[in-house]
């Protein structure tokens, strides 16, 4: 990525999120730096989404304070672009594949050849191309995905959010999409993703926030993680035993 100044890192204090006087998230302090990417594990209902909304920006905290670096942190709507978020079911316009991943780069301010030329490697680089002129739409699930990691990474974020990127996906089509997020990690950006699926966490992870109902129970590096999990809630779950 080219030089700019820097967002991350990352940090929340006391973070905490309630709704109608149910406390859904508290007490989370956590920080993220530029590396590996970050795999947020967890039971059902255990926040993991609503965590990565917080950080993203798309609901503020009840309590606490979510902050950037700097004079970046004093200004966020000014960084809008270099954060991204992806979810599961992504949002597709009804236009072209070609136009939806122009389209962020038409709100970034390049001009319609740049942002073509662009949009078209991106569409190359997770095999997109040849149906650039194909209705976003009628793509499978597996496509749509790589569509919207395409739209995310042109952008070249330096943080990119992922809500459970593959979790309906074949086992095919959520390889293609490990090998995206692989080559975007390679490239400089900050990767924050939540996942049920194991496999998948120990193959992408450099380190693992574990939740369990709305807490952080422990953060470690991932092969600690998996090799000796420090509480009894992550032992449980990664024995199968913890469902929610």
């Amino acid at each position: 990525m080219h030089a700019r100044l820097s967002l991350l890192p990352l940090q929340l204090e006391d973070v905490g999120y309630n709704v109608d006087g149910q406390r859904l998230i508290g007490d989370i302090t956590l920080r993220f730096d530029p590396g590996r990417p970050t795999l947020v594990l967890g039971p059902n209902g255990a926040g993991k989404s609503l965590l990565l909304r917080l950080c993203h920006g798309l609901i503020q905290p009840s309590t606490g304070k979510v902050s950037w670096l700097g004079p970046a942190g004093r200004n966020p709507q000014s960084r809008r672009f270099d954060q991204a978020m992806v979810f599961q079911k992504p949002v597709l316009l009804r236009r072209s594949v070609l136009g939806n991943a122009e389209f962020p780069l038409k709100l970034r301010g390049l001009n319609s050849a740049a942002r073509r030329d662009k949009a078209m490697a991106m569409l190359e680089r997770v095999g997109l191309a040849a149906l650039a002129q194909r209705p976003a739409r009628v793509l499978s699930g597996g496509e749509q995905q790589r569509l919207a990691l395409a739209r995310a990474w042109a952008l070249e974020p330096q943080i990119l959010f992922l809500d459970e990127p593959s979790a309906a996906l074949d086992p095919g089509a959520t390889r293609q999409v490990e090998g995206i997020i692989e080559s975007i990690a390679a490239g400089g950006t900050k990767i924050v993703m939540t996942t049920h699926d194991l496999g998948q966490a120990k193959r992408l992870a450099g380190d693992i926030i574990f939740l369990h109902r709305g807490g952080v129970t422990e953060r470690t590096p991932a092969t600690e993680f998996f090799n000796a999990p420090q509480s009894d809630v992550a032992r449980a779950f990664l024995q199968g035993d913890l469902t929610w």
